[in-house]
């Protein structure tokens, strides 16, 4: 029995070991062998110069500095150059070139590997002309460690093309260092597309950004690709993966033999598409569409389409309890000292308060003296700091509302503040898009305009079409329906007061 026992221990020891081994050899095999560039002179330009011309001239054929802040992530093609490069600058032209980005994650589908799950590479960096791209290797092994859906499959980088192209462009518009984890996906089950997407959903945040290889339609007529395009980016555009699988289904079941696929990289847009669907603050812009047929020289009987299409993710501005608190204490200062009291609060110095509440904001300024408004007014936008923006609607909410005469010393023992500090001004296009209680509206009309702030909703209880019907007659003074032929711009606010 003991003997049992003991040759049990051992055992298990044995596989433990085993495992661990296999591991640490998945993790670590080859270690530090570089990826050499494979499409070097074939895709793009193989001297260095020449590369960095070539790029260039594709960055610079897009006008202006149209960077996009809350950019998360983009869907690139990665065809040669010559075919795609205008459509590839178009996408990356707008990363701000000073942006500092913690890791790119590459996303593209193997042209050349069926395999279980997706390949990262993780052995050493990326090589192209223009340099050496390390590869965050914590992240990669990382990954493949703690999920049996990512592994490293040296054959599914060996020849592949589609995450290859893509840095080039991010080394000429990057001026920051940058890391990499390359991702090849080697299936074509939107359920294992699912679990990647939940694997890499921790590292979808801000500061990383996720870059999507993708060309469109393959090999169809001008014509054909242009339609068939146009229905699969609308199809990404709706944030809604189900939508895009059934756009991938549709082309197959057209069998159209000139028609190979809609979307080589389907499987890598459906995974950043299962990390974006639940949120409605992540949004999809197509950026700018050609197929090679627009080349002087393409073949507009045989084509492929490219789309370069930008995904954001709208930054909630927050407040901790802390800065909150000093709001109001601003506030209570600016209050005392606009009506007179001779009661002093203690505030921080202008310094401090431009490192805890500098970013630029608009905001309203409510009083209320025993549960009825005695003044609001506000700023949407500020180009000065949060803390004096609040002092100044302090003031005009004290003084200049034309609706109640000013606040007296008498009355600050039952004054109470609330503050609305607001987001950014949306135009929208559809009512739809208000979720009462969540957003503020702005109705503009000519000369005229008006708001409501999100708690009005909750406080009324009004449906979408009273909120906005009270706001175009009482706030903007356009009538009752004014609102159906007005712009209206969606804000949200952070509330807070006394109470």
């Amino acid at each position: 029995m003991r003997l049992a026992i003991k040759i049990g221990i051992i055992l298990l020891i044995l596989i433990c070991w085993l495992v661990g081994v296999e591991i640490k050899a998945q993790v670590n095999m080859g270690k530090g062998k570089e990826r050499e560039p494979v499409v070097a002179g074939k895709f793009y330009e193989e001297n260095k110069d020449a590369l960095m011309s070539e790029v260039k001239g594709y960055l610079t054929l897009q006008s202006g500095d149209d960077y996009i802040d809350d950019l998360i992530a983009l869907i690139v093609p990665h065809a040669g150059y010559v075919f795609s490069g205008k459509v590839a600058g178009m996408g990356y032209k707008t990363i701000n070139p000073e942006r500092k980005v913690n890791t790119i994650f590459l996303i593209g589908s193997s042209h050349h590997l069926h395999f279980e799950g997706a390949s990262i590479y993780n052995i050493g960096d990326y090589i192209t002309p223009l340099g050496r791209v390390p590869v965050n290797r914590k992240i990669a092994n990382d990954l493949i460690v703690s999920s049996k859906q990512f592994s490293f499959n040296p054959n599914a980088h060996s020849k592949e093309h589609s995450l290859e192209v893509q840095l080039p462009f991010l080394q000429v518009q990057l001026k920051r260092p940058f890391k990499i984890v390359p991702i090849i996906l080697g299936i074509q089950d939107p359920y294992v597309c699912k679990q990647l997407a939940k694997e890499l959903n921790r590292y979808f945040v801000p500061g990383n950004l996720f870059i999507i290889s993708s060309d469109f339609s393959h090999y169809p007529d001008y014509q054909t690709a242009a339609e068939t395009d146009k229905n699969t980016a609308e199809a990404i555009l709706s944030n809604n993966p189900d939508r895009l699988i059934k756009a991938v289904k549709d082309i197959r079941q057209k069998h159209n033999p000139d028609l190979l696929t809609g979307l080589c990289g389907w499987t890598s847009v459906l995974t950043l598409m299962y990390m974006t669907q639940k949120e409605s603050d992540f949004k999809y812009r197509l950026l700018g569409y050609q197929n090679s047929g627009d080349v002087s020289y393409g073949d507009k009987n045989r084509v492929v389409g490219y789309n370069a299409i930008a995904i954001t993710k709208e930054n909630e501005f927050t407040l901790t309890k802390k800065r909150k608190e000093l709001l109001l204490t601003l506030s209570h200062s600016e209050l005392n000292r606009v009506v007179g009291s001779a009661v002093k609060i203690d505030v921080p110095d202008k310094k401090i308060l431009d490192e805890e509440l500098g970013t630029h904001a608009g905001a309203f300024l409510s009083l209320y003296n025993n549960g009825k408004l005695r003044g609001c007014i506000g700023r949407f936008i500020s180009n000065q700091p949060l803390w004096k923006t609040v002092l100044d609607m302090t003031e005009a909410s004290a003084t200049q509302d034309t609706r109640f005469l000013p606040v007296k010393k008498e009355e600050l023992k039952s004054i109470k503040i609330e503050i609305s500090v607001l987001t950014p001004l949306k135009k929208i296009s559809d009512i739809s898009e208000i979720k009462l209680g969540k957003h503020g509206i702005y109705i503009k009309k000519g000369a005229y305009s008006g708001t409501f702030l999100p708690q009005v909703a909750d406080k009324t209880g009004w449906t979408i079409e009273e909120f906005l019907g009270h706001c175009a007659r009482d706030k903007a003074h356009i009538g009752w329906n004014g609102w159906k032929d007005a712009e209206i711009f969606t804000y949200k606010a952070i509330v807070f007061s006394d109470d």
